[in-house]
């Protein structure tokens, strides 16, 4: 950033020289062009799009990291051996311990890294479980962390080159961070302080939108971005946006840089170090989703929540050059449950369900009318259990069922709590609403009599907080996605009674894929030999999952991006980040 811009340059030159180049600036990418030049490496970043963060600038931005510098000042000191435990018993056959090692030796001190040595900062989730309970080892407490809010007037004009918040997870363009500011909004109703906390924000929201055209408060992952990119302008490293890189530069063996395209002809970026591929996985690729999918016969099955740009690209670039991907995994795929949005302008965008399902006053369904999962557990084991269960020779789908007291206290998807008016979302198709559960079967497709019976149930033991069939509520992960100041006894459960009714449709969906190509714990990809591609790492979701393809926790997707970027950078500058301090080999 502290070099001209490639548009600026590129009429003049059709080569670019550096020591290390990161093909996308999502925060896998980022973290490992800013730990490479604050070793004192000169890097290049190229984006396929128009604007950088990737997949990552519209995510939560939690982050998992066992053992990170702001859980040890809380006093939380875990023995390093229990987040191993619960891998061991979560990942079982797919447990690779020399990655899993890498990993958790190494992210405190990414976190102590970018806390001490750049504009990162971070706020920790100490208060949110592991989504497992009932598995030997999981955590309580301790183990996530996220960006802390960043100002985006901090980065000048380059915050017009950074990805906005997703339109479906903001509103009006105003992003909500997970934890207090979210409480606030839900029950802004309900509290003077959480009503004056949101005029705040929303007022001020309304200023930036009239000064900037976009939102200037950054929370969760734009939040991250922002702060990794001001890190990285500080550090010289130079970002390419609209430069989609065609193929890598192969001499005797190792990767010494690549071929990007760019609207004045083709640049070829020389990189001594190497290339890290960072390009978020192959979630639009329809092709590989076909073959790698289950129940995707045509490969359109599917909403991906990623950017349409995370097509495959590093994960292609990677087996150019002799890289494998690796698709013996529990799941290809980082399942989430998504509901299809049509906006007034006509565009369709797709909305994960993460908070409603665990709150009190809701079921999911399948069109049998029948309940068949713990709707408070994670959004993965949501998504999983729909795509196992759901008949066969029939779309898989499911139905969120609740109540309108329901809606108009927490929402109920895209179709937000009151005050907002849900009659736009009954508009549109998004909800559909009818007064008795019969009449709202059927206009789902759903068999009325397994729902009302379904419901009849639930509700008996609901009333009482209890939930036998599927124990919602039993776990610490699932009392905290609940509602505390609901006032029965389970923050989870409650009955199904006070029409109107509302249900809206989820399909299978993903916060990214977790097939990849096969590295080892320098974040180097291997070939067929297991043999290390000298010059080529691959991290993010372009990297397989070192977690197997399982879903141990929130925040395990950006928690291993974050670090392996992070070693990667070091390995690049000549480090071995598990077996030195952050800078002490120096």
């Amino acid at each position: 950033m502290s070099e001209p811009r490639a548009s600026e340059t590129r009429g003049e030159a059709a080569s670019l020289q550096c020591d290390l180049l990161v093909v996308g600036s999502g925060a896998s990418g980022l973290a490992a062009a800013v730990t490479a030049a604050w070793h004192g490496l000169k890097v290049v970043v190229v984006e396929k799009e128009a604007v950088f963060g990737g997949a990552t600038a519209w995510s939560g931005g939690w982050m998992w990291v066992p053992g990170n510098p702001l859980a040890q000042r809380a006093g939380i000191h875990e023995d390093p051996q229990q987040p191993r435990t619960y891998l061991r018993n979560e990942l079982g056959a797919r447990y690779d311990a020399a990655r899993i090692d890498a990993f958790l030796d190494n992210c405190p001190r990414m976190v102590a890294f970018f806390e001490e040595h750049t504009d990162l900062q971070f706020v920790d989730g100490n208060a949110i479980p592991d989504i497992h309970g009932n598995v030997a080892g999981a955590g309580t407490q301790g183990h996530q962390v996220i960006a802390a809010p960043y100002d985006g007037r901090e980065l000048g004009p380059f915050v017009q080159r950074l990805r906005k918040t997703m339109r479906e997870t903001s509103f009006m363009g105003m992003p909500i961070m997970a934890g207090a500011d979210l409480a606030a909004f839900l029950s802004m109703t309900r509290s003077l302080k959480s009503l004056l906390h949101v005029s705040r924000r929303f007022i001020r929201h309304l200023m930036d939108l009239a000064l900037y055209g976009r939102a200037m408060q950054l929370v969760n992952g734009v939040a991250l971005i922002g702060r990794l990119a001001k890190s990285a302008e500080k550090l010289g490293v130079t970002l390419i946006e609209l430069v989609p890189a065609k193929r890598l530069i192969v001499e005797n063996r190792a990767v010494r840089g690549a071929i990007v395209a760019s609207a004045r002809g083709d640049i070829e970026i020389r990189a001594a170090k190497g290339v890290v591929l960072a390009t978020g996985g192959f979630p639009h690729d329809v092709s590989r989703r076909k073959a790698l999918f289950p129940r995707t016969p045509t490969g359109e099955e599917h909403l991906a929540l990623p950017p349409v740009a995370c097509a495959g690209d590093g994960i292609s670039l990677g087996e150019s050059a002799g890289g494998c991907l690796v698709t013996d995994l529990a799941s290809p795929v980082a399942w989430a449950p998504v509901s299809r949005v049509r906006h007034g302008d006509g565009s369709v965008g797709h909305f994960p369900h993460i908070i409603d399902r665990a709150k009190p006053g809701l079921i999911g369904v399948l069109c049998d009318g029948k309940r068949f999962v713990n709707e408070a557990d994670g959004y993965y084991d949501y998504t999983a259990a729909m795509v196992a269960k759901a008949p066969e020779g029939k779309e898989v789908v499911s139905w969120l069922i609740c109540d309108h007291r329901f809606q108009r206290r927490y929402g109920l998807g895209h179709a937000r709590p009151f005050p907002i008016p849900v009659g736009p979302s009954i508009r549109s198709g998004y909800l559909q609403r009818a007064d008795t559960l019969e009449d709202l079967a059927k206009r789902c497709g759903i068999d009325a009599a397994g729902l009302v019976e379904t419901v009849g149930r639930y509700n008996h033991h609901a009333r009482r907080g209890d939930d036998p069939e599927f124990g919602r509520g039993s776990t610490p992960y699932n009392r905290k996605q609940g509602d505390p100041h609901h006032a029965g006894p389970n923050p989870c459960v409650a009955p199904i009674e006070q029409g109107p009714f509302y249900a809206v449709k989820v399909l299978p969906g993903s916060f990214g894929t977790f097939a990849g190509l096969k590295t080892n714990g320098a974040a180097q990809v291997l070939d067929r030999s297991d043999r290390p591609i000298a010059g080529l790492y691959a991290v993010g979701t372009d990297m397989a999952s070192v977690m197997g393809g399982h879903y141990p926790s929130g925040g395990i997707n950006l928690g291993p991006a974050m670090t392996f970027g992070y070693i990667a950078g070091r390995h690049a500058a000549g480090f071995e980040s598990s077996q030195h301090s952050i800078r002490n080999s120096q």
